[in-house]
């Protein structure tokens, strides 16, 4: 894992990778339960019934995983100061208590900013995978890199 990476170390095409994290289904029931309680995220027996034949967990808590693997691998200590937003995200498939979850972040685009000089700009795709390299996430994010010295 890489921390604290430059906007100039940052190369088009370069993939960041996060080693796997263990999903909990404690952890899936206390965030669903407070963020997210929809049946399927929160009546195991209920769930066992439903479509996702068992509890699954919420999209919003995959994509928090995924942020914190992306801060652990890029972000943090880096002169990241946020993002404008995400784009296109797809949960492709269930998390389930127990998944071994990890992080495939691609690089796609980096610029200065047109109207500001001291600000980078990164278009990057994070795909978040399973322990069976069965994709259950994908979005891409922006984040901004303050380039002054």
């Amino acid at each position: 894992m890489e921390t604290g990476m430059k906007f100039s170390e940052l190369k088009v095409g370069m993939v960041l990778s996060h080693p796997p994290v263990t999903v909990e289904k404690q952890d899936m029931l206390d965030f669903s339960r407070k963020y997210d309680p929809q049946w399927f995220h929160v009546d195991e027996a209920r769930a066992e019934q439903g479509r996702w034949e068992g509890l699954i967990a919420s999209g919003w808590m995959t994509c928090g995983i995924a942020m914190r693997m992306a801060v652990e691998t890029v972000l943090s200590d880096s002169d990241s100061f946020g993002s404008p937003g995400l784009e296109n995200l797809r949960w492709l498939a269930p998390v389930r208590p127990g998944d071994s979850i990890r992080l495939e972040a691609t690089i796609d685009s980096k610029r200065i900013s047109s109207t500001r000089s001291d600000l980078g700009i990164l278009r990057w795709t994070w795909r978040v995978y399973n322990q069976h390299d069965v994709q259950v996430l994908e979005v891409e994010a922006v984040n901004m890199f303050d380039l002054a010295d």
